[in-house]
């Protein structure tokens, strides 16, 4: 397995999982420091479900960084956002920088 090479991961992000939904709204698991690369791009991208939706920014993280869709995240500038879509980038064995693309609202 190929890594993302870690001179790559020149931010941290601050990601609170979504563990699911109770009787007082959605539940976050314990914040976590990321190291990524933040790509603040603004371009259209499918839901989990299926829907098609805007992201604002696209964090590239090891692979594997928890952060199913709808868990909160805290960019380097401050901006909280949400995740919209976390998809496996794994090359199976190839050579590829094996990581997690998080698209974010």
């Amino acid at each position: 397995m190929s890594r993302l090479p870690g001179w790559l991961l020149r931010h941290r992000i601050t990601v609170e999982p979504l563990l699911g939904s109770g009787a007082y709204g959605d539940e976050y698991g314990p914040e976590t420091v990321v190291r990524c690369f933040v790509d603040e791009q603004t371009r259209n991208v499918r839901t989990a479900d299926g829907a098609d939706t805007v992201s604002s920014s696209t964090a590239y993280c090891p692979l594997d960084t928890m952060a199913p869709p709808g868990s909160r995240v805290t960019l380097p500038s401050g901006r909280q956002t949400t995740v919209v879509n976390a998809l496996r980038r794994d090359g199976g064995g190839l050579p590829t920088p094996d990581h997690l693309e998080v698209q974010l609202e």
